[in-house]
């Protein structure tokens, strides 16, 4: 059996473990970067390091550490009622606003992470709030991201492009945004609908009362445990339409706003929301690593504050970090074992060019959904040029299905930004968000692929 064979098993029996016993999924992974890397691919301690994705470790604990001294002093919390009076009471409209933001984000040149790290402790902060599905809220914001992030001036979009000059195919710059916009935008209907979008509509307008609580939203809060360093809430308990509810049905204790109609700009929130905006200044002006910056704020404020920030180092993700960083370090011994490009040349050399752009396609999405999506691109799109070349495939649909496969999947908890939504997510049980988020990505991986080829492949464009 081969080393890449052998490698690709061991990551399936980590999953069969991780699902079926109560073990981290990152600890697993480390233990089977540490016997593949060794045994296996003949690699030290540096090689098995060399896949540990340090600046991703510290974009989820910054970008954690930050919003939990943001939801411990309440900033989070008045940012919630700023966008319910934004929509004029109408709780159903946020999730698309949160979709168009970090669409425009990613399309104005943001790196999708970066958006995803900015819009997501906020959206998934109103989500908890108002008991919309924190599933609906993260895909909302991750699909806007990615449905933003292949405009022409985009990272995403210059990196594609250049690869097609590159590599001399044919290119459309105009059609690759719009397959992206056009595909990340039916799923998030998709989602909407599927996961109580109607219900919301339906719900009408609003009225904010005991300061964040929702007139008539019994119905629609999801009957979960929360974990973490907060107060647990009561799933029973549910606010009927003519009274108000305890703010403790509604958050922990340490969130919980006063019950009054307005919450005030108290200087911490203030210093809070000035962070806010010099992270958003720092990463998307100045390009500046989010982490990095979100860590520098946090400790500034932690410092000015001690009072109100002495909780928010327990309440950074750690669970999350330890089993992303797990993952993501075994994906790296598989890319340093040379796996990926022994499933993509693989893929190459089989001779019916349409069997061969397909099943490149979902290698994109499977690999992507555990790796750079950019580098799972640079690495397919090459590969694809052998069988371009023939004529039978238009490059332009082949490149944007490669595109929004290696893409679209980014939803799932072991890639960034599904990293991002997991660790944002306040007030959830994150064993149940996980699954959750991975079997929503599985079911991404398993449909996009197929359908982006039928459309855009099959049909010949360009």
């Amino acid at each position: 059996m081969s080393p890449e064979l052998i490698s690709i098993l061991v990551l399936a029996v980590v999953f069969v473990i991780a699902t079926t016993r109560s073990i981290n999924m990152g600890a697993l992974a480390f233990a089977a970067a540490f016997a593949v890397g060794t045994l296996v691919a003949d690699l030290d301690a540096d090689g098995i390091f060399a896949g540990f994705p340090g600046d991703l470790f510290v974009v989820l604990v910054g970008v954690t550490y930050l919003f939990a001294i943001a939801r411990s002093n309440g900033t989070t919390d008045w940012l919630v009622h700023a966008s319910v009076r934004l929509v004029r009471g109408r709780v159903a409209l946020i999730p698309w606003v949160m979709f168009a933001l970090t669409g425009a984000l990613t399309a104005i040149g943001a790196v999708s992470p970066a958006a995803v790290a900015i819009v997501a402790p906020i959206a998934l902060s109103f989500a908890a709030r108002y008991g919309i599905s924190p599933l609906l809220m993260g895909a909302m914001v991750v699909h806007g991201a990615q449905g933003g992030g292949f405009s022409p001036i985009s990272i995403y979009g210059s990196i594609v492009n250049g690869i097609v000059e590159r590599e001399k195919l044919p290119g459309n710059e105009v059609t690759l945004f719009l397959a992206s916009l056009i595909v990340n935008l039916v799923i998030a209907a998709v989602v909407f609908v599927a996961c109580g979008g109607l219900r919301l509509w339906r719900q009408g307008s609003v009225t904010e009362v005991d300061g964040g609580a929702l007139k008539g939203r019994g119905e629609l809060r999801d009957q979960q445990q929360p974990t973490g360093t907060g107060t647990t809430t009561d799933p029973g308990t549910h606010p009927s339409p003519s009274a108000s509810p305890s703010p403790t049905a509604t958050a922990t204790r340490e969130t919980a706003p006063a019950p009054t109609s307005s919450l005030p700009l108290t200087p911490p929130r203030i210093a809070t929301l000035l962070s806010l905006v010099a992270l958003v200044v720092a990463v998307l002006v100045l390009d500046l690593d989010a982490g990095l910056t979100a860590i520098t704020l946090a400790v500034v404020l932690s410092a000015v504050w001690p009072d109100a920030s002495r909780k928010a180092v327990g309440e950074i993700a750690w669970p999350t970090v330890l089993l992303i960083c797990g993952v993501l370090t075994y994906v790296g011994v598989l890319d340093e074992m040379g796996t990926v490009t022994w499933a993509g040349e693989g893929v190459g050399g089989i001779g019916v060019p349409l069997l061969a752009a397909v099943l490149l396609c979902y290698i994109g999405a499977i690999v992507s959904a555990f790796a750079s999506s950019v580098g799972i691109m640079g690495a397919l799109i090459p590969l694809a040029v052998p069988f371009l070349a023939q004529g039978e495939i238009g490059a332009v649909g082949m490149v944007a299905a490669l595109a929004v496969s290696a893409t679209v999947v980014d939803v799932s908890p072991f890639s960034t930004n599904g990293a991002l939504v997991l660790a944002a997510a306040p007030d959830v049980d994150r064993e149940r968000f996980f699954r959750q988020l991975m079997v929503y990505g599985g079911i991404v991986v398993a449909v996009v692929p197929a359908v982006v080829w039928l459309l855009m492949v099959v049909p010949g464009w360009g």
